[in-house]
């Protein structure tokens, strides 16, 4: 990881243009792509003032002494981009940090998906498994299925069903319809309970979400099964 605390000047460029004003702030770099652009204070659920997820290019321009001067990061493929003019360089380190094969799964969001690869239907009608934990280049979506017209539907299974798990669908949909076989796969979200902010947004990015109950799955108690198409 590397860590730059700088005064400078931040701008975003994409589909909308905002522009941070010179100051003192910490750009951080991870080594998967990751950038953020952050300011002391803001509270216990302080977020970073601009970011940018992986996959991203980064390129440098220095001054004629040497002196880091200006950094872009871009996304790939896309247009989107940081710029940050720096006007002085207070630090500039590198950590390695340890690295992680995979993060383990919460116990219970691993029962699910292993009690939903057994049966995909509960996703929806139809669903058949093709394979779990299918990889992208940003990490693996929990079941590839296709359904009754033998499409592709990528599946994200979560305890509970927030913004956070629509957002991080929609980035495994991104990745995987790059792919022209795969360009019409479509998501679903699958939860013990589902937010109803999290349904909003679904229903906006054409995710269908649906809520398993547990004891169902485990075969304790007879099915009950909601759904909420897109």
């Amino acid at each position: 990881m590397r860590l730059i605390v700088a005064r400078c000047e931040v701008s975003y460029i994409g589909r909308v243009t905002t522009v941070l004003p010179e100051a003192v702030r910490l750009l951080m770099l991870k080594a998967d792509g990751t950038f953020m652009v952050w300011a002391d204070g803001g509270g216990p659920n302080v977020k970073p003032l601009n970011w940018m997820t992986p996959p991203t290019v980064l390129e440098e321009e220095h001054d004629a002494d040497g002196v880091l001067a200006r950094l872009v990061v871009r996304k790939q493929r896309q247009e989107d981009r940081v710029e940050i003019v720096l006007a002085e360089v207070l630090s500039d380190i590198e950590h390695q940090l340890d690295v992680l094969a995979s993060l383990e799964k919460e116990g219970l969001e691993r029962e699910l998906q292993e009690l939903l690869a057994a049966a995909p239907q509960w996703c929806g009608e139809g669903f058949r498994l093709v394979r779990r934990e299918w990889p992208t280049d940003i990490g693996p979506v929990d079941l590839m299925c296709r359904d009754v017209q033998d499409e592709w539907i990528a599946v994200e299974i979560k305890r509970i069903g927030s913004i956070d798990a629509v957002e991080q669908l929609t980035r495994y949909l991104e990745r995987i319809r790059l792919d022209p076989a795969l360009g019409c796969c479509r998501g679903v979200l699958a939860a013990q309970r589902i937010k109803p902010q999290a349904r909003v947004l679904a229903q906006a990015r054409g995710i269908d979400c649906v809520e398993v109950d547990l004891q169902v799955l485990r075969g304790e108690r007879e099915p009950e099964l909601t759904l909420f198409a897109a």
